[in-house]
């Protein structure tokens, strides 16, 4: 099946639109044009891409699988445009990173700062997700690599290297200050409200499991969504909760929050970069990744 590639581009700027009067101004034509093409690359599919509905058009299931494919397409297109008029050369280009929350505030950012500083033309894209979603967006080519906290599942294929350790610290509002007095056992706050990231996340099943290893089934009171939410929460009196301590620290030397001491030895963890073995990376993409790199050794 010979499929003309514009068909594709044009189906890409549809389902993007989700308007095909909206995707013929984006592309220079005309509805009509746009129209007969659609069906055309519906007959050569042998498959229905769109359903019309009262303000435009919606992807069929067979459409969405096509546009996951065609949206990774065309963003490499772009890549490979800007690389031979000659971007990459003056020192310019796009890279696009995955990042957890935690592994943004403890490492990237800094270096995100200081290769700014030395790349000023490299454009950054930052796409925040947990760290399974991170690695699967990898894996499907919508990421040049990504920087994640640990644990996580390593799939074929993929290269993992660290860059920093780090430790977390057991914190609570000031009301749990009468909790600091001595070293406790898990099971003496075992009652408390508990606040953490939600599931879906590897520091959920992170801590699910360190749970069980200690014969205990903690429930979270609250779940958050990214790290970052969790210190208001916590200053807030809201529950208790594992945060790097790198983070706390702030909130711990205003008073803000107070550490709990644990006898236990709590989960080690690190952020890694991690990359795709099989796929090579753009001039811009190999920069930032050597700079990290360099940054660590």
């Amino acid at each position: 099946m010979d499929v003309n590639f514009e068909y594709y581009k044009i189906f890409y700027f549809v389902a993007k639109y989700g308007n095909i009067t909206k995707a013929a101004a984006a592309l220079g034509s005309n509805q009509p044009n746009v129209t007969r093409v659609m069906k055309l690359l519906e007959s050569q599919l042998n498959c229905r891409l769109f359903v019309r509905e009262a303000r435009g058009v919606s992807l069929t299931a067979e459409g969405e699988r096509l546009y996951s494919h065609v949206e990774i397409a065309y963003r490499h297109l772009l890549n490979a445009q800007e690389e031979i008029k000659g971007q990459e050369a003056s020192g310019g280009g796009t890279v696009e990173i995955g990042a957890t929350e935690t592994a943004l505030h403890l490492f990237l950012l800094c270096v995100l700062h200081d290769f700014k500083t030395e790349y000023p033309a490299i454009r950054i894209k930052i796409h925040n997700h947990t760290t399974p979603e991170t690695i699967r967006h990898l894996i499907s080519g919508k990421l040049d690599f990504a920087v994640i906290t640990t644990p996580f599942e390593t799939p074929k294929g993929v290269l993992c290297e660290k860059v920093l350790d780090f430790k977390e610290i057991l914190v609570g509002g000031t009301q749990y200050r009468h909790l600091c007095e001595k070293e406790l056992e898990l099971k003496d706050v075992e009652g408390c409200a508990w606040v953490g990231l939600g599931r879906g996340s590897a520091t959920y099943e992170l801590y699910r499991n360190f749970f069980w290893e200690h014969k205990m089934d903690i429930e979270l009171d609250m779940e958050v969504a990214t790290s970052d939410l969790m210190l208001p929460l916590l200053e807030n009196n809201l529950g208790i909760g594992f945060v790097p301590e790198v983070l706390a620290r702030p909130s711990l030397e205003k008073g803000n929050l107070v550490q709990l001491p644990v006898s236990c030895v709590l989960p080690g963890r690190s952020i890694q970069i991690v990359s795709d073995k099989g796929r090579g990376k753009s001039p811009a993409a190999a920069a930032f990744y050597k700079y990290i790199k360099n940054r660590t050794t």
